[in-house]
């Protein structure tokens, strides 16, 4: 009887120990380029002028906002930018590029305007367009350097590079599992406990574009 209760107690503490790991509860080590031996991406403009270049400043602001804590919550401002503690996936991307020198809400508020075909928005309304990601993918798609998706050509993923999934976006880190591939800094949901996480791999599937600022945007 004790040897049953023994076992239902060690399967009960691997199914525990399993969905903790699902969820990325549970630390992990971590590396990074240097580990690896990969040459780390510099960028050659410095948009907003304080001495960081701009690969380095979109990588620094994303974490920077992230240490906010903001409450994931999907909400209108009529501000564009949130003003409060709650925010949403895009957020992140916006807030490390505005931090960066760059106020995507304005640039792509006039990209849109100029180019409607190459939207699908039925009414423009910059306080929100900017915050969907669905828009920031054509944006991108436009007005950055486009590479590759394949998840395994680990040194292709540099951090300060702008992931999109199918109906998430997020900020690669600069931080590596095991394998090398890169962590992702994101707000997901609003139960999510780490918002710098193992995802890109088992996300792999929903990747739909990778993204570097390689030129001053416009």
């Amino acid at each position: 009887m004790k040897s049953k209760w023994l076992l239902i107690s060690v399967l009960g503490l691997l199914l525990c120990l399993f969905v903790l790991d699902a969820f990325n509860v549970l630390p992990k080590a971590t590396y990074t380029n240097d580990t690896f031996g990969f040459e780390s991406i510099i960028s050659d403009h410095d948009a907003d002028f304080d001495g960081v270049d701009d690969q380095s400043d979109i990588l620094l602001s994303a974490k920077a906002y992230l240490r906010t804590k903001p409450k994931y919550k999907s909400k209108y401002y009529g501000s564009g930018y949130p003003d409060d503690e709650y925010g949403v996936c895009t957020d992140v991307v916006a807030f490390a590029l505005l931090h960066s020198g760059y106020d995507i809400m304005m640039l792509l508020n006039v990209d849109v305007k100029q180019n409607r075909d190459a939207y699908t928005i039925e009414v423009v309304d910059k306080n929100i367009d900017f915050r969907r990601v669905q828009n920031l993918h054509v944006y991108f798609k436009r007005h950055a350097q486009s590479l590759t998706m394949d998840i395994h050509d680990h040194q292709a993923w540099q951090g300060g590079d702008i992931v999109v999934f199918k109906r998430h976006i997020g900020i690669i880190s600069n931080i590596r599992n095991k394998q090398g591939i890169p962590y992702v800094l994101h707000l997901a949901n609003p139960y999510q406990i780490r918002t710098e996480e193992d995802i890109l791999e088992k996300s792999s599937s929903e990747i739909v574009g990778h993204y570097r600022i390689t030129s001053p945007l416009k």
